[in-house]
C-alpha cells in the first residue's frame, strides 16, 4: 500500500475542496476502499472522511413524506433504525444480510453502494476491463459468480445488498460535487454502464461524493421482502438475491441482485400481471420463466437460473395475496 494522506473536512466545502484535487477519494467506512488499496487496485494520495460531516450519519423522515439517510449512515444504524423497519422493511432486511456484525458497524451505506465487485480476476489484477485491460476473463474461465442479464462486456456482479433493496423502493442518491453542486440520480441510473464503465460502477465523477439516499414516501410500507441466497449460511455475497415490494397503492416491484452487473428489476409487465390479483403455483412457474427469458448464462452458473426463479416464485405468491 502506498502512501497516502489523511484529512477529515470540517464541512462540506472544505471537503469537496480536497476530493477536488488529484488522486483524492471520499472515505466511509473504508471495509473495501482499503481492502482495494492493499490489492494495489487503488492507489489515492489523499483521504477526506466524510463520516462527521453535518447531516451524513442522520436518519429523518421530511415533510413530503420521504425519508433522507446521510450517506455516511452505518449498515447496523439502518438494519437497527425504527423509522427503516416500520416504513422500508426491505432495506432494514438487506441491510441485516451484509456480511458480518464487524462490517455493519463500519461500512457506509454510501460507500456500500460505491464498492468494487468481488470478482477474482479484477481483485487478483488480471488484465481486465476494470483493472486497465480489455474484455472479461471470466468469459472463458472460473465464472460460477459471474452475471447471467446484462453482462458484458464486465460481467461481474454488484456485491451491495442494501442496493436491491433500495432499487426496489425507488430511491434517489443524492450527490454532491465541487462548489456544493448538487444532484439528483435515480439509484437505477446511478448503476447505468456498470459493465462497460472501466472506470467504476457508478456515475460519480472525479471530485463528488455521496451526500444522502432519499427514499420516497410512496415506496414506505405495505409487503416488502428481501431473501438472499448464499454458497455459505452467513457472511458471504448472495449466489442471487431478490427485494420485491407491493406499494400501498397496489404496485409491485422485482429486483434481483447476484445476476448483473447492477441491481436487475424485473420486466415490468411481470411486475403488472403480479399485482393483477391472486396467482397460483402455475401462473408463478410461466411468470418466473417469463422474467428470466433473457438470461444468458456463461459455462457454469446456469444454476443461478434456477435460484432466481425459486426466488421469483416464492415472491410472487407472497406479494400477489397481499
Amino acid at each position: 500500500m502506498k502512501e497516502f494522506r489523511y484529512h477529515r473536512p470540517a464541512s462540506y466545502a472544505d471537503a469537496l475542496t480536497a476530493l477536488g484535487a488529484p488522486d483524492a477519494v471520499a472515505l466511509g467506512g473504508g471495509t473495501d476502499l482499503l481492502v482495494t488499496m492493499k490489492e494495489g487496485l487503488a492507489e489515492p494520495a489523499h483521504l477526506v472522511d466524510v463520516r462527521h460531516l453535518r447531516g451524513a450519519r442522520v436518519i429523518s423522515a421530511n415533510k413530503d413524506g420521504s425519508t433522507r439517510i446521510g450517506g455516511a449512515v452505518r449498515i447496523a444504524e439502518l438494519a437497527a433504525s425504527e423509522l427503516i423497519l416500520e416504513r422500508f422493511a426491505a432495506l432494514a432486511d438487506a441491510c441485516r444480510a451484509v456480511g458480518t456484525p464487524a462490517l455493519r458497524n463500519m461500512g457506509t451505506i454510501g460507500g456500500n453502494l460505491c464498492q468494487r465487485p468481488r470478482c477474482w480476476y479484477f481483485r487478483r489484477g488480471v488484465p481486465c476491463l476494470k483493472n486497465g485491460g480489455g474484455g472479461c476473463a471470466a468469459v472463458s474461465g472460473e465464472n460460477q459468480y459471474h452475471a447471467i442479464l446484462g453482462g458484458g462486456p464486465c460481467h461481474a456482479v454488484h456485491p451491495s445488498d442494501p442496493a436491491v433493496a433500495l432499487t426496489a423502493l425507488e430511491a434517489t442518491v443524492e450527490i454532491i460535487g465541487a462548489g456544493e453542486a448538487r444532484r439528483s440520480v435515480p439509484i437505477g441510473a446511478f448503476f447505468a454502464n456498470a459493465a462497460s464503465n472501466p472506470r467504476g460502477e457508478t456515475v460519480l465523477a472525479p471530485g463528488e461524493m455521496i451526500e444522502a439516499i432519499v427514499l420516497p414516501a410512496h415506496s414506505a410500507g405495505g409487503a416488502q421482502r428481501y431473501e438472499k441466497l448464499m454458497q455459505r449460511g452467513a457472511w458471504d455475497f448472495a449466489l442471487v438475491s431478490l427485494a420485491g415490494i407491493k406499494r400501498a397503492d397496489g404496485e409491485v416491484r422485482l429486483v434481483l441482485g447476484g445476476v448483473s452487473p447492477a441491481p436487475h428489476r424485473v420486466n415490468q409487465s411481470v411486475e403488472e400481471d403480479v399485482a393483477s390479483g391472486a396467482l397460483d403455483d402455475e401462473s408463478a412457474d410461466a411468470l418466473a420463466e417469463r422474467a428470466l427469458y433473457d438470461a444468458a448464462p456463461l459455462s457454469n452458473n446456469g444454476y443461478k437460473i434456477k435460484q432466481a426463479a425459486a426466488l421469483l416464485r416464492r415472491a410472487m405468491l407472497e406479494l400477489s395475496r397481499a
